[in-house]
């Protein structure tokens, strides 16, 4: 299979687990881990971490409540997703909140406009390691 086929995959298969969520709470391992490692894993593991950033071997202790080291906002900030580095970084909107460099995933299309929601639930939610 080729890696871009592969990705495709991938990325089906993570919006798929995304789209299974129940009405109600957002799962940060079941909805939106899936679509990280899918997508940002390649480029943030840890070792050879893009902007500091480790997602590998474990993510939520290097976002939630942790500060961005572009800008001067928390990578997520529980309850607040327009005050989460990390959210307006993948919605290209990090530029106007102090950021620096490009909208992620990079060399990608943007992340689909239905995790994006579920992300921005997740953090609204309270960005639970649930």
């Amino acid at each position: 299979m080729s890696r871009i086929r592969a990705r495709c995959v991938l990325s089906l298969a993570a919006l798929f687990a995304a789209g299974a969520t129940r009405a109600g709470e957002v799962s940060f391992q079941n909805d939106v881990m899936p679509v990280l490692t899918a997508h940002c894993v390649v480029c943030h593991m840890d070792g050879a971490e893009q902007g500091h950033l480790s997602l590998f071997p474990e993510a939520y202790g290097h976002l939630v409540g942790v500060a961005s080291t572009e800008s001067k906002l928390k990578r997520v900030e529980a309850g607040k997703p327009d005050q989460s580095y990390l959210y307006r970084k993948l919605m290209g909107t990090h530029l106007d909140a102090g950021g620096s460099g490009l909208r992620m995933p990079v060399q990608q299309d943007p992340l689909d406009a239905a995790f994006l929601d579920l992300l921005k639930q997740w953090i609204e939610q309270g960005a639970k390691q649930n």
